[in-house]
C-alpha cells in the first residue's frame, strides 16, 4: 500500500502496459489476413460482408471486433465525391453571358464562382509573371490574340534580371544591413546564372500572389476571433485540422472544384497558409496590454479607430512574423502545387525526381532554399524592424532607398539594351539566362552521387539491410499485429493517466475515426515510421540542444542552423537520402530524422536556456557539477518545454512519412497519392487527410495537457 501511495503514477503505467500486451499475445491473428488488402472492398466477394449506408453499399472483409472494427465509416468518402459531383453539376442553375461564343449558357452557381475565382487568381499570377519574367497572357486577357498581332508593341517584355536582383539587394540593405543585402545579391546571381531565372521568378509570382491573399483573410479571421469566443470556438478545431492535415490532402478536392493549373495550386495554398496567420493575429491582440486599450478608449477612439489605429500598430510585430509564416507556407507548397500544374521549381525539382536525376534535383532544390532563406530572413527583419520617422529630413534623406531603385532601373535597362547589342549571335545574358545556357551543377553532383556510391556502396548496403531487415520490419510487425481492442486500452489508458476522463475521450474520439474508416491498417504503418521517427529525432534533438545550450555562442550557432534548416521546403530532405540509400524507406526515415530533429533541438536550446542563472549560482556553491546540474535542476525544470518540442518534433515527422509516399511508402500518404490521378479522389484524400490530422491532435492533446500539468507543478505556468 505504501508503494500504491508513493508512487500512484507508475503503478498506473506499469498496469496498462499489462493489459496491453495481455490483449495482444491473447488475441490471435484471423487466418487469411493480409495488411496489402485493404478491409473495405466495393466489389462483389463471396468472402466479404456488407452493409448499406444513406443507399451506398459498402463490402468489407469481416474480423472480429476485437481484432478489426468494421468500416463503417467507407461510405464517407464516397458521400462526399456525390455532394461536389451535386454542387459542381446540379445545385442553383444560373443563367450567365459567355464571351467567347455570345450567348447566354447555363452553369451551377458553384461552378461558376470557382471559375471566376480561378480566372482572377489566374490573371494575377500572369500578371506578375509579364513583369518578372515577360509574356503576353495578361495583355491577352483584356484584349486577344489577334490585337497582339497586330499590335507588336503589346508584346511588353519582363524585367531584366540585374533589376531585380538590385531591387532585392537594395530591399535587404534596407531591412537589415550589409549582411542580407549581400546574401541577396548571392542569392540572386547564384539563380540567374545557373539559368534557373525564368523558374524562380515562376515561383515567385506564384507566392506574390498567394500570401497576400492569405495575410488579408488571416487578418481578417483574426480580428473577427478576437472580437467574438463564439467565433473562437468555432475556428479552433477548425484551424487544428487545417495546421496537421498533409499537403497532399487539399490538392484533390481543389483539383474537382478549380481544375488544374497554377491557379489550382494557388488557391491550395491560400488555404494551407492562412491558419498560422489567424493564430498570429489573434496572439498579437491579445498580446495588447489592457492599459493600451483603456487609453484608446479614454483618447474617445470608436471601435473602427480603437482597432486600427491603438490595437494594431501595437500588435504589429506578431502580425509581420505571422507574414513571414504565410510566406514560408506557401514556399513549403510551391513543391506539392507542382502536383496539379503549378510551374516553377517545384515542377522542375518533380520533373527531376520523376526521372532520377538527382544532380538536376538537387540543383533546383537549393534554389528553392536559397529563396527560403532570403524571404524568410526579409520578412523578419521586416517584423522586428522599428516603424520610421521622418521629421526633420529632406526628400533625398526620406526617399533614397527609391532613388537608388530608380536609379537601378535605369542602369539595368541600359545594360540590357547594351547587351541586345553586344549578344547580336546569341542569347541577351544581361537580361536573362535561359536553362540550357547558364551553369549547370548536374554533372558535379552525378559525379558525387556515383563516388559516393563507388566507395560507400558496401557500406550503404549493409546499413540499409540492417535496418530494414533487424528494425523496421519487426517494428512494422508489431504494430500491425495490434488488436484494435489493445490498441484503444493503450491510447484511451494513456489519455487517462495524464489528462483524466476528458482527455481519454478526445484522444478516443479520434482514434475511433481512424478505427472506423477503411485505412486502419495504413495508419498503423503511418504510426510505425512516424514512431521510429520521433524516438530517433527526440534521442538527437535533446543531446544535441543539451550541449549546444552550454555556452552562448554554441547556443547562436545551433539556432542559426536551425532557422536555416527549417525555411527549407520539406521536399528538398529527399533528395540527399534518395542519393544514399535510392527508393526505400530507409531514405524516408532518414528524412523525416533530419526534418523533425530541428524543433527538438530549438526547444531542448529554448527550454534550457530559460531556466533562471539563479538557480544554477544556487547549485555551483553547493558543490553540484555540471553533469548533476544538468540533469537535477536543469532537465526537470525545462522539460515540459521540450516535450513541446516533441510535439512540433511528431507534427513534423507525420508531414514528412507522408511526403515520403512520393517515393514508394505503404502508409496513408500512399493512397493520398494514388487520389490524386483519381477523378473520383476528392472524398477519399480529405478523409485519408483527416485521418493524419487526428493522429497529429491525439498526440498534441496528450503532450500538450501533460505539459501544462507539469508546468503547473513547477510552478512556472498556470492553466
Amino acid at each position: 500500500m505504501e508503494i500504491l501511495k508513493k508512487y500512484p503514477n507508475s503503478i498506473q503505467w506499469l498496469f496498462l502496459l499489462i493489459v496491453f500486451f495481455a490483449l495482444c499475445f491473447a488475441i490471435d491473428v484471423p487466418e487469411g489476413y493480409k495488411f496489402i488488402r485493404a478491409q473495405a472492398e466495393h466489389i462483389k466477394d463471396p468472402n466479404q460482408v456488407a452493409y448499406s449506408f444513406v443507399g451506398i453499399e459498402v463490402r468489407y472483409i469481416e474480423f472480429s471486433a476485437l481484432w478489426r472494427l468494421p468500416p463503417l465509416l467507407a461510405w464517407l468518402p464516397i458521400w462526399v465525391n456525390d455532394s461536389m459531383y451535386f454542387l459542381l453539376n446540379d445545385w442553383m442553375p444560373i443563367e450567365f453571358f459567355d464571351s467567347d461564343i455570345g450567348e447566354y449558357k447555363t452553369r451551377p452557381l458553384v461552378l461558376q464562382i470557382t471559375r471566376m475565382i480561378s480566372a482572377s487568381i489566374l490573371f494575377l499570377i500572369q500578371a506578375f509573371r509579364e513583369i518578372l519574367i515577360g509574356g503576353v497572357e495578361t495583355v491577352v486577357a483584356f484584349t486577344s490574340w489577334d490585337w497582339i498581332d497586330a499590335n507588336p508593341w503589346a508584346e511588353l517584355p519582363g524585367l531584366p534580371w540585374t533589376i531585380v536582383a538590385a531591387a532585392a539587394v537594395i530591399l535587404g540593405y534596407k531591412l537589415n544591413g550589409r549582411g542580407l543585402a549581400i546574401f541577396a545579391a548571392v542569392t540572386m546571381i547564384y539563380i540567374s546564372v545557373f539559368g534557373q531565372w525564368e523558374p524562380s521568378m515562376q515561383t515567385l509570382s506564384f507566392v506574390m500572389v498567394a500570401a497576400p491573399i492569405s495575410f488579408s483573410l488571416g487578418l481578417v479571421f483574426g480580428i473577427w476571433t478576437y472580437r467574438s469566443k463564439r467565433v473562437e470556438a468555432i475556428l479552433n478545431p477548425i484551424l487544428n485540422v487545417m495546421q496537421t492535415m498533409p499537403h497532399y490532402a487539399y490538392l484533390v478536392p481543389i483539383m474537382v472544384l478549380f481544375g488544374i493549373g497554377d491557379h489550382a495550386g494557388a488557391i491550395a495554398t491560400i488555404i494551407f497558409a492562412t491558419p498560422p496567420m489567424v493564430r498570429l493575429t489573434l496572439l498579437g491582440l491579445r498580446k495588447v496590454s489592457p492599459e493600451v486599450v483603456q487609453a484608446g478608449k479614454m483618447s474617445g477612439c470608436n471601435e473602427f479607430q480603437l482597432l486600427f489605429k491603438v490595437l494594431i500598430p501595437t500588435a504589429r510585430r506578431d502580425i509581420l512574423i505571422g507574414v513571414n509564416q504565410v510566406i514560408m507556407q506557401c514556399l513549403a507548397m510551391a513543391v506539392i502545387a507542382s502536383f496539379i500544374g503549378a510551374k516553377g521549381l517545384g515542377w522542375n525539382l518533380l520533373l527531376a525526381l520523376n526521372q532520377l536525376r538527382i544532380g538536376l534535383a538537387l540543383e533546383a532544390g537549393i534554389c528553392i532554399s536559397l529563396i527560403a532563406v532570403l524571404l524568410d530572413k526579409m520578412s523578419l527583419a521586416w517584423a522586428h524592424k522599428q516603424t520610421d520617422y521622418f521629421a526633420h529630413l529632406n526628400f533625398l534623406q526620406r526617399h533614397k532607398y527609391g532613388l537608388f531603385f530608380v536609379g537601378a532601373v535605369i542602369v539595368g535597362l541600359i545594360f540590357a539594351s547594351f547587351g541586345s547589342f553586344y549578344f547580336k549571335e546569341g542569347f541577351n545574358y544581361l537580361y536573362e539566362v535561359p536553362h540550357n545556357k547558364g551553369i549547370s551543377g548536374e554533372p558535379f553532383w552525378n559525379a558525387g552521387v556515383d563516388w559516393i556510391w563507388d566507395t560507400f556502396f558496401f557500406q550503404l548496403k549493409i546499413f540499409n539491410t540492417w535496418l530494414i531487415v533487424d528494425v523496421l520490419q519487426p517494428m512494422r510487425a508489431a504494430y500491425l499485429r495490434m488488436p484494435i481492442v489493445a490498441t484503444f486500452v493503450l491510447v484511451m489508458g494513456t489519455g487517462y493517466i495524464i489528462g483524466g476522463i476528458r482527455s481519454a475521450l478526445v484522444v478516443g474520439g479520434f482514434t475511433l475515426f481512424i478505427a472506423l474508416s477503411p485505412w486502419w491498417d495504413r495508419a498503423l504503418v503511418t504510426a510505425y515510421m512516424a514512431t521510429f521517427g520521433v524516438i530517433a529525432s527526440g534521442i538527437i534533438g535533446v543531446i544535441s540542444g543539451s550541449l549546444a545550450a552550454q555556452n552562448t555562442t554554441s547556443t547562436k550557432i545551433a539556432l542559426g542552423i536551425c532557422d536555416t534548416l527549417q525555411t527549407f521546403p520539406s521536399f528538398v530532405y529527399l533528395i540527399p537520402v534518395m542519393m544514399l540509400f535510392g527508393i526505400t524507406d530507409t531514405s524516408v526515415l532518414i528524412a523525416v530524422i533530419i526534418y523533425a530533429t530541428i524543433p527538438a533541438t530549438r526547444y531542448t536550446i529554448e527550454g534550457l536556456r530559460s531556466v533562471p542563472p539563479a538557480l544554477h549560482d544556487a547549485a555551483s556553491m553547493s558543490g553540484v557539477t555540471r553533469l548533476q546540474r544538468l540533469f537535477q535542476i536543469d532537465f526537470p525544470l525545462a522539460f515540459p518545454h521540450i516535450m513541446l518540442g516533441i510535439n512540433q518534433t511528431v507534427v513534423f515527422a507525420l508531414f514528412m512519412v507522408i511526403i515520403g509516399a512520393f517515393i514508394g511508402t505503404e502508409d496513408l500518404g500512399q493512397y493520398i497519392m494514388k487520389a490524386l490521378s483519381d477523378l473520383k479522389g476528392g472524398g477519399k484524400a480529405l478523409i485519408l487527410g483527416l485521418c493524419v490530422a487526428f493522429i497529429g491532435l491525439a498526440v498534441d492533446n496528450l503532450i500538450r495537457t501533460w505539459a501544462n500539468k507539469r508546468k503547473k507543478l513547477l510552478g512556472l505556468e498556470e492553466y
